[in-house]
């Protein structure tokens, strides 16, 4: 793996070497005032989970909140050093749901067993820039493969720690960070998710505008080593038609104080994917492999964020990323712009896991079927309002995943970004 990480570097550093600009985005900026913006994302949301009668459980989740996102992120100072701050503000309000109906994640819980009408977080970062290089301190959202924060209810999960960003090679993004911290999305108190800290190094590299490839690395202490690697073609076949290519893939190795075992364990997964587009229409289909684990756990995630599942079966309700588990996906996409509605669209894909080793059981089973209609205001006062209604219907052959072998999801969701600066 090291030797791929290195010889990818390198690739690029030679690339590179003959593409450097003229300018750096530090030397372009325009002040601390002046290249800053602030901007409010409104969310609505509807969630309810229908456990399909389970004689086990009496509890089928159904709330609906209203959730505000800011985000101000300022310019940098001129000079060949740039300071900035950027600030986070998030609030959510439940606007039905009680007793019985908690627990979809949209809201703290109390000791009551009732979700609180209302929660709230505010973190802030440091940020300096050289060239194109930028180090960035304090609360922020994370997006990369071995360290992402989840964005999927009200409320998206914030991180507290360092990274920098270097884009000083054309093609070419290096990550490198430490976190001490990881707040869930229904919580407000500081490092919910008893994160003691990660250390990430990677870099992702455009050969051509057609091929890319990545390779990152964490460790978590305590708790798991984590690489992982991604490769992406797109084939064009003909004016309208391409043919896209996705590889992914992690090796974890679990610390024996996490397994539980009282020996170290791993996992491996990955993923292949290939998506056909011919006009308005893009059929997509993947197959994916776990191997390895401990207890029934295969690929485990969440201690380094919600987002860290960077795998094609990864979808609405399952990951399909249990001990030793294949599946297998076929996916549809239609854009109605192509039939003169843009800003509409329909997805719908189905997987089919088998082979999983759980807890309680071998060979388990388990299948999603996912349904989504979206549709994106074009022009007028509701310009970029965005609409999207998500259904999953979920089934399994036993009670291991999730609680419950059988599950009914809707969501809702209404969205409205406001620009203020």
């Amino acid at each position: 793996m090291q030797v791929m990480k290195w010889s990818v570097i390198a690739l690029a550093v030679a690339a590179g070497s003959t593409q450097m600009a003229m300018a750096s985005s530090q030397s372009e900026s325009k002040g601390f005032v002046e290249d800053s913006s602030l901007n409010v994302l409104s969310r609505n949301l509807y969630f309810s989970r229908d456990f399909r009668n389970d004689p086990d459980r009496n509890d089928d989740p159904k709330e609906w909140g209203q959730g505000f996102i800011g985000t101000f992120e300022s310019g940098f100072t001129q000079g060949t050093v740039g300071f900035g701050v950027d600030a986070i503000g998030l609030l959510g309000l439940k606007l039905d749901g009680g007793k019985g109906t908690s627990g979809t994640g949209l809201f703290p819980t109390g000791s009551d067993g009732r979700s609180q009408d209302d929660y709230s977080e505010a973190g802030g970062a440091v940020k300096v820039r050289i060239s194109d290089t930028v180090l960035k301190y304090g609360t922020q959202f994370t997006a990369l493969p071995v360290f992402s924060t989840d964005d999927s209810r009200l409320l998206p999960e914030t991180a507290e720690g360092a990274l920098l960003t270097m884009n000083e090679i054309a093609g070419l993004t290096v990550h490198a960070g430490h976190f001490t911290a990881l707040n869930a999305q229904h919580q407000t108190f500081h490092d919910s998710l008893s994160l003691k800290s990660a250390n990430i190094l990677g870099a992702s590299y455009s050969f051509t505008d057609d091929l890319s490839a990545a390779l990152y690395y964490s460790d978590l202490e305590d708790k798991f080593d984590k690489w992982y690697a991604n490769f992406n073609y797109n084939l064009g076949i003909t004016e309208g038609q391409s043919l896209l290519f996705d590889f992914n893939i992690y090796k974890t190795d679990y610390d024996k104080e996490y397994t539980g075992t009282g020996k170290s364990e791993d996992n491996t997964i990955w993923s292949l994917s290939a998506a056909y587009n011919f006009g308005a229409h893009t059929i997509t289909a993947a197959y994916q492999k776990s191997i390895g684990g401990f207890d029934g756990i295969g690929y485990d995630y969440g201690a380094d964020g919600g987002g860290t599942v960077w795998v094609a079966n990864s979808i609405q309700r399952s990951d399909f990323n249990s001990e030793d588990e294949k599946s297998w996906q076929l996916r549809y996409d239609l854009d109605f712009a192509e039939f003169g509605v843009p800003g509409l669209s329909f997805m719908t894909r189905y997987v089919h896991g088998s082979g999983a080793e759980t807890a309680t059981t071998s060979n388990g089973k388990e299948w999603e079927r996912d349904i989504q209609v979206g549709y994106v205001f074009q022009e007028g006062a509701a310009k970029d309002l965005s609409l999207k209604v998500r259904q999953a219907t979920y089934r399994s052959s036993d009670g291991v995943y999730y609680g419950s072998p059988s599950a009914d999801e809707l969501r809702l969701i209404v969205e409205y970004p406001l620009s203020i600066l």
